[in-house]
């Protein structure tokens, strides 16, 4: 059994030269294209990447005709390698404006989330005796997950479906925050909305206003239909936020899924102009939780913990 390589022992061979250098490599996939990019011989750059290889103590990359690609262990080096250049950038960000702001938060979260729910803990954070500079990512939960990997995010505030969880389950630490309830729902004059029980099988074979593909709602919508053994049909309009797709369903052109607190915090429900559908079963209810990496306390981390107050405890 080979001996353990120690931290310092990496500390004391690898420069950050060397981290830019295996990103070269792995977007290239060859040496001679690295080198090139890189702009150094590519004996030189063999010469490193050996050293490299070295101080880990594994090969990194795989040799073969189409040129190299990385090992198993490799890949795991480079997402590494990817979390440190990125928060090398976010630290001379943050010691740039560090005369301005205690410190600089980046949070994910899907637009829902987002417009309903985190007004107040971005609040708490701007208006510290030393203010905190936020940087709000709006988008879809995959890519938001992928951001965080890379060290793009501090944390997200999401929705987190199980199959992703399951599959990062020892990257990533989960509070879980409160849960959010889904309907489905149509405009008021719609027939539908004067049935007592709705079927899978009948929503089917109404018009629909979806969410993107491979966003948390549409994974709820295909979760619904399979539960109920009816295939989903496709959607007739294709809309990111669910503050759209309530006013698109408010107009008639189709049914969709929303988070009550879309229905609820613009009114649509007071106002008569969409109404929740009986659909059985009923959508399950989805939990929002905060997500951020494991490893080192990030005292951004902590900042927004603070932020969020009473909905951690």
């Amino acid at each position: 059994m080979s001996k353990p390589i120690e931290p310092d022992h990496l500390v004391a061979k690898l420069r950050f030269r060397h981290l830019r250098l295996l990103k070269e490599v792995q977007a290239c996939g060859s040496l001679r294209a690295a080198a090139l990019a890189l702009n150094v011989t590519q004996p030189a750059l063999s010469k490193a990447l050996a050293e490299i290889e070295g101080a880990f103590g594994f090969a990194l990359f795989a040799r073969g005709a189409r040129g190299l690609t990385p090992t198993t262990q490799g890949e795991v080096v480079l997402r590494g390698v990817t979390l440190l250049l990125e928060q090398l950038a976010h630290l001379r960000a943050e010691a740039v404006a560090a005369d301005r702001f205690a410190a600089h938060v980046r949070i994910g979260a899907p637009p829902f989330v987002a417009q309903n729910y985190l007004s107040e803990v971005i609040t708490k954070l701007v208006r510290r005796d030393v203010p905190v500079r936020v940087q709000l990512l709006e988008e879809r939960v995959p890519f938001l997950v992928r951001a965080l990997q890379r060290g793009e995010l501090d944390a997200l505030i999401t929705t987190f479906p199980q199959p992703m969880r399951a599959s990062d389950a020892d990257a990533f630490e989960y509070v879980n925050l409160f849960d959010v309830r889904f309907a489905v729902v149509a405009a008021a004059d719609h027939p539908l909305s004067r049935s007592r029980r709705i079927s899978w099988a009948r929503l089917a074979r109404e018009p629909w206003v979806m969410p993107a593909e491979e966003s948390m709602g549409r994974r709820l919508i295909e979760q619904c239909f399979a539960h109920a053994g009816v295939p989903m049909p496709v959607p007739v309009i294709e809309a990111t936020s669910p503050t759209t797709s309530v006013q698109l369903i408010a107009a008639g052109l189709g049914i969709g899924m929303v988070p009550d607190v879309a229905m609820l915090r613009h009114g649509a429900r007071q106002s008569g102009s969409v109404v929740p559908l009986r659909a059985t079963p009923a959508p399950l209810s989805r939990a929002v939780a905060l997500i951020y990496r494991q490893g080192p306390v990030n005292p951004q981390v902590a900042l927004l913990k603070e932020a969020l107050g009473d909905l951690l405890r």
